[in-house]
């Protein structure tokens, strides 16, 4: 499959190398067709990887998977065509992190709206799933990374776009029965409002390397 992933920070390469493991087309996006670490990662990842902005690689995505930081995430789909992303499925891992006032982050948005329904509103012809945004990224393509069984969410509005998303969760490792559904897209809200707690978890463990289990 061919897939756009957008932004070049940690969670954008790791998931770009995982799907080039998988075996997937990967084109990174960013502001400028020349960035350079999108460069460093094509170089150290070879076949299968590549680099322009995000309007290009929104263009050759199949799928696509928004991973910029979470105040500049609007602006980045933006600068895409509409119509390149309409009735694609738009992977939304981004959250509304604000760090204008310095450690911890506080949201931008939150309790009735999130930014997950912000991408969905401003791109109505695109399939926003949101999905991956409340753990380490290196947990969110190698779940083995936490011992024992945890539980990874989607929600969005269109149930063939939450069928592909958990179809490329089981390849990254996730167990089917782990992948919970949370309905339409509204609740991204309750996704992102969870960032105020994992960071004050990671504080108090010191280390990413944990998720939340759903004990039934």
């Amino acid at each position: 499959m061919r897939i756009g992933v957008l932004g070049t920070g940690m969670v954008g390469k790791a998931i770009a190398t995982k799907l080039v493991g998988l075996g997937h087309e990967v084109m990174m996006g960013s502001r400028t067709a020349d960035n350079e670490q999108a460069a460093e990662w094509v170089s150290a990842t070879g076949s299968g990887a590549s680099q322009g902005t995000f309007a290009e690689a929104a263009g050759l995505g199949e799928l696509v998977f928004n991973c910029t930081a979470g105040e500049g995430s609007l602006d980045a789909l933006r600068s895409v065509d509409p119509d390149d992303l309409a009735g694609t499925v738009l992977i939304d891992v981004a959250n509304p992190l604000d760090f204008s006032q310095g450690m911890p982050p506080i949201l931008f948005v939150s309790n009735t709206d999130s930014l997950g329904e912000q991408i969905q509103g401003a791109l109505p012809e695109t399939k926003v799933v949101k999905a991956l945004n409340t753990m380490n990224c290196e947990v969110m393509v190698d779940p083995a990374k936490v011992p024992g069984e945890h539980d990874v969410f989607v929600c969005g509005n269109d149930d063939e776009a939450k069928a592909q998303v958990r179809e490329l969760l089981e390849s990254f490792g996730w167990p089917v029965e782990r992948i919970v559904d949370l309905g339409d897209i509204t609740a991204a809200r309750g996704t992102e409002m969870y960032l105020p707690l994992w960071l004050r978890l990671w504080g108090a463990l010191q280390t990413g390397y944990f998720n939340i289990k759903v004990v039934r």
